[in-house]
């Protein structure tokens, strides 16, 4: 129905309305005089059709979709009725010194119910039209009777073409348990979801409670998953309220919302006093790591954000990216370029004089480093040096280095060569102006290389899923995550320390892969899990510090600093020089006895080079 036409419907109706209100209430009182022979009555009449006409059109009464009305329109209504007989009776009083007010408070009441009545019998066809077509409806279980619950459980009822019926509520309030909200009741507990599903053929379970923290939502997700229905969580209330997302925008749960522990909060104004303004080199930005930091670093509105990388293609796609979502303020510059090549790395830096360094460009895959042992000394030392050295020659203010839970008592070398690297930052911290920091956290959920992407791929081809060992455990971290402890640890830097996340408990790898079979929509009884055996290099259980290292305060919440012990200098110098000589069989002894400084033959070794170097 258009505009022009609803209005003037409801201008006939409301009319008709307004003069049978009247009439039928002389009527009522005198049934035996003629309305016409009353000139006051007709008087009233004209008054009362002209100031409704005027409150409806200040209240927008036309405007309304009652369909979908509530409390709220029913009180305008009876404020605009009130206001018009008011304005009838007082007409009367102007006119004849005297007011009807039988009449008058009869009219009133036949008008609030007509008119009311009118629109709410709008009402109930839009709801007999919902129940007739629930029978093809997803039945709906909403977990949480809350303020998010309730608009969601309402934005479904009035959805012009429904998909989903909501049911029944389950919230763990105990005063809420068999309320009725928005005419659905909470019919239990999180306990009770199970038998819910069954007994209300429940099809979709939809989380409702938007500021539950990843220990809750693991917790409810577990017992939603054994009922085998479709789960899918509502988006953050904020975001609702703020516009940014339809409250009707549920997606599904990923692995992220499972990882059992609460992400840390940054200090924003630390942040945007070291950030805001300035000159910001990411190394690796093409990475999962890099490309993240330069998004959230972006949000701090830097003079100058430097894009490096080695791969043409991936320094393009972040640049494309991060140009369409953050146009103003930053001007950013896309640098191809390889960290092991040392004048160009000193030309950049002399160039654009950064304020602020995250070198996030690496080698990281364990077994492809096993393998390829020089190309992991060429980039993550080597390639860490040059950087590193440069940063502290033209005097950068801060120096931040990613590493890895790899570099702590690493068996492989991609993990010595990180905690190589470490040390080469903590070395140059001693005596630079530039405050260097290195910043340890575990795997990266999503990053490239990952587990999860090999998983979703192996049951995506319908399994099986391989898993090493049913042992194997690792600490888990999202890519925002992981980047904002790398920018936060930049505002904390002093010089030299070692920033570790405390990452809660760590994750069995095979609970890992059973979770993210069901989210796939997928039984364990379909999906295969097969046990292939460590690969080279790989450790059962990931350290985040070691025994020594280990400090019992936080600096910062949930973030610690580690007492990590550098090379000595002469170690450094010495090893450094014959790093790329030596034989492949040396080198990996070599930098895996200086990573864990408890391997006897090797720090003999060592001692002999000291010897030789002096």
């Amino acid at each position: 129905m258009g505009y022009k036409l609803r209005y003037l419907t409801f201008f006939i109706l409301d009319s008709a309305i307004v003069l049978s209100a009247i009439f039928m209430s002389y009527y009522l009182l005198h049934p035996t005089i003629p309305v016409f022979s009353d000139t006051m009555i007709l008087l009233s009449a004209i008054t009362l059709l002209i100031s409704h006409h005027i409150a409806a059109y200040f209240f927008h009464l036309y405007d309304r979709v009652w369909s979908v009305a509530s409390v709220r329109e029913l009180f305008i209504i009876g404020l605009a009725v009130t206001i018009s007989v008011a304005a009838a009776s007082g007409m009367q009083y102007l006119i004849k010194n005297d007011i009807y007010f039988r009449i008058m408070a009869i009219t009133w009441m036949l008008h609030i119910i007509m008119i009311g009545g009118s629109r709410f019998f709008l009402r109930l066809i839009k709801d007999r039209e919902s129940f007739i077509n629930h029978v093809d409806k997803r039945r709906v279980l909403i977990v949480g009777a809350g303020k998010a619950g309730t608009m969601l459980a309402r934005n479904l009822q009035r959805a012009k073409n429904p998909e989903h019926l909501p049911v029944a509520f389950v919230d763990d309030d105990p005063r809420k348990q068999y309320l009725k909200i928005m005419n659905i009741t909470v019919q239990g507990k999180t306990k009770d979801i199970e038998k819910l599903v069954e007994k209300k053929k429940i099809t979709d379970i939809i989380i409702a409670i938007p500021s539950l923290g990843r220990m809750g939502i693991s917790s409810i997700y577990e017992r939603c998953a054994k009922t085998g229905v479709k789960v899918k969580i509502m988006p953050k209330i904020e975001d609702v309220m703020t516009g940014k997302i339809s409250v009707n925008d549920m997606r599904d749960v990923n692995i992220e919302d499972l990882l059992g522990r609460e992400e840390v909060q940054l200090d924003l104004k630390a942040i945007a006093d070291k950030l805001t303004n300035k000159t910001i080199l990411v190394t690796g930005a093409g990475g999962s790591i890099g490309s993240e930091i330069c998004r959230q670093v972006l949000e701090f509105r830097p003079k100058q954000l430097l894009l490096l990388g080695h791969g043409e293609s991936s320094i393009y796609n972040t640049d494309m990216e991060l140009r369409k979502k953050f146009t103003k303020n930053t001007n950013i510059i896309p640098i191809i370029a390889d960290v092991q090549d040392r004048e160009r790395i000193f030309d950049i830096i002399d160039q654009y004089k950064p304020d602020v360094i995250y070198h996030a460009a690496a080698h990281k895959h364990v077994p492809l480093m096993e393998a390829n042992p020089m190309e992991a000394v060429k980039n993550n030392i080597f390639g860490t040096k040059n950087i590193a050295e440069a940063a502290d020659m033209f005097s950068v203010s801060h120096f931040v280095l990613v590493s890895t839970d790899k570099a702590v008592n690493p068996p492989n070398i991609m993990g010595a060569t990180k905690r190589f690297a470490e040390m080469i930052v903590q070395n140059l911290a001693k005596t630079s102006e530039t405050k260097f920091a290195a910043v340890r956290f575990g795997n990266v959920l999503g990053s490239r290389g990952s587990v999860v992407p090999l998983f979703k791929q192996q049951i995506a081809q319908g399994g099986p899923v391989t898993v090493t060992d049913p042992e194997m455990t690792r600490y888990f971290m999202t890519i925002p995550e992981a980047s904002r402890l790398v920018i936060q640890a930049g505002t904390l830097a002093m010089g030299g320390e070692v920033f570790v996340l405390d990452m809660g408990e760590p994750v069995k790898i095979i609970d890992l892969a059973k979770n993210l079979i069901r989210l796939s929509g997928y039984r364990e009884e379909e999906i295969e899990i097969k046990f292939s055996g460590i690969r080279p290099g790989e450790k059962l259980y990931e350290e985040l510090l070691n025994e020594s290292e280990r400090q019992s305060e936080y600096v910062y919440p949930k973030i610690y600093v580690g007492k990590a012990t550098p090379i000595s200098e002469l170690e450094m110098e010495y090893v450094l020089d014959k790093l790329l000589g030596m034989e492949i069989y040396e080198l990996k002894a070599t930098l895996i006895g200086i990573a864990n400084r408890k391997v006897p033959e090797v720090k003999s070794k060592l001692l002999l080079f000291e010897t030789e170097y002096s």
